[in-house]
């Protein structure tokens, strides 16, 4: 039997990492067979390919980004997600192909029938069949990764963008979930790392439940 593809989505510092992490070990307490992965990075190449985009010094051009991130996904699809969806494992990616609709849509600026395009082409197809997005203000978002020690976190390009960025790739995020709210699932993530962990215990036992 098919696996299930479960996607975290939120802007940077929103606590989704954290909240997958906890999630993944309730998962396997509970007997499942998960596997935790993430965007860019998922595999050997993406690891090489997130360092060379993340951590370089020189401008990267908005279409390299574009470009980059869909090269990370096609190797992500076709080597690790896809096959451990074959072995009916649960896979869990901290992003997926709604971060590119975001960052390098709504926030870089291309327009949806390029970014879509080049989704389509990286992705086979491959849609998650429920995905998670922690909504935060972009001012909470800000506070916790400036608080970041630099023994936490490698601060990377990312981090330095502005708030109007993420102001752009938060509303990017909520467009989708108006117009996929089957798959789609909206949280507060303003609260306590508890009572966020407690909802998505929740929503993603009763997806698994209905299987």
């Amino acid at each position: 039997m098919r696996g299930k593809f479960i996607t975290f989505e939120g802007i940077d510092g929103s606590g989704k990492s954290t909240q997958l992490r906890m999630l993944a070990g309730e998962l396997r307490l509970r007997g499942s067979d998960v596997l935790t992965t993430l965007e860019p990075g998922g595999t050997p190449l993406g690891r090489r390919l997130r360092e060379a985009f993340l951590e370089t010094e020189e401008n990267v051009s908005p279409l390299a980004e574009l470009l980059l991130f869909a090269a990370d996904r096609a190797q992500h699809v076709n080597f690790l997600i896809q096959p451990a969806l074959a072995e009916g494992k649960i896979v869990i990616s901290d992003r997926y192909a709604d971060a590119t609709f975001a960052y390098q849509g709504a926030g870089r600026g291309f327009d949806e029938n390029t970014v879509n395009q080049v989704i389509q082409l990286a992705t086979g197809g491959l849609k998650p069949d429920l995905t998670l997005f922690f909504d935060i203000t972009v001012e909470n978002a800000l506070l916790r990764t400036n608080s970041r020690s630099t023994d936490e976190a490698v601060k990377n390009r990312m981090d330095k963008e502005t708030a109007e960025f993420y102001e752009r790739v938060r509303s990017a995020y909520l467009q989708i979930a108006k117009t996929e709210p089957n798959r789609f699932r909206v949280l507060d993530a303003n609260g306590s790392i508890e009572d966020i962990k407690k909802q998505v215990l929740e929503i993603v036992t009763k997806f698994l439940g209905k299987i």
